[in-house]
């Protein structure tokens, strides 16, 4: 759980078989309160990953608005209700596997965080699930991958659904992939919007439970679970 950290696979804890996967893991809201724990090599690292956090903020504010108001809500409802806010970002590198089908980069899972921002390079790599079948999501140059995460299936009653998605390695080439989790601050509390709820029609699916509470449950659980979601569920 610590906030700047190297590590490999996901969950050591929790996994049978360990992912191939070594990863330089962030946090980078509010910036002041990391950036000195992040490395000073390459010289530059700081500077340019700062930049890069800053720029990938404003897009997840705006889209989360977007969302706010696609729900019919307040266009700043969800950023509200995400509290202080918080993010983190990956750096994942994925090396060649001599036996790829015996592993995962990741394995299938949700995003527990509100939504995640992928930046990858050209090296195929991501699946989604799609009517039970696992989709390839090729790389397309100067783009972001933009995946929604389990607190807005929560805040939108199942309006938008998080996404279940896998990482999966090759024998030749090796990937690098850049995601950024923007998530709610530990004591912000999440649960459906109440102008979504309708007793009879749309009841809540959810019960409020606060972001440390559900992210605490989503690293003991691991990713072998897919989602935590149902403990959720009213």
């Amino acid at each position: 759980m610590k906030t700047t950290r190297l590590s490999t696979s996901f969950n050591v804890r929790t996994e049978n078989v360990s992912s191939w996967r070594d990863y330089l893991r962030l946090h980078c809201y509010p910036l002041e309160d990391y950036v000195h724990e992040w490395p000073t090599n390459p010289p530059s690292f700081r500077e340019d990953t700062s930049e890069y956090c800053k720029n990938t903020r404003r897009l997840a504010v705006r889209l989360l608005e977007a969302i706010s108001e696609s729900l019919d809500l307040e266009r700043d409802y969800i950023n509200s209700a995400l509290g202080k806010h918080a993010q983190h970002m990956a750096i994942n590198y994925y090396p060649p596997c001599p036996e790829p089908g015996l592993t995962y980069g990741l394995p299938g899972h949700a995003d527990p965080n509100a939504i995640t921002i992928l930046l990858q390079d050209e090296v195929p790599g991501l699946q989604v699930l799609k009517d039970g079948k696992w989709i390839a999501v090729n790389p397309i140059p100067y783009t972001f991958i933009v995946n929604i995460g389990d607190q807005i299936q929560v805040v939108s009653n199942d309006s938008y659904k998080s996404v279940l998605h896998r990482a999966v390695v090759n024998c030749k080439e090796e990937r690098i992939s850049v995601p950024t989790f923007y998530c709610p601050s530990p004591d912000a509390v999440m649960g459906p919007a109440p102008k979504l709820i309708d007793p009879l029609h749309h009841p809540p699916l959810y019960r409020n439970f606060s972001y440390g509470e559900y992210y605490h449950s989503f690293w003991k659980r691991g990713l072998n679970s897919e989602t935590c979601l149902d403990m959720f569920k009213i």
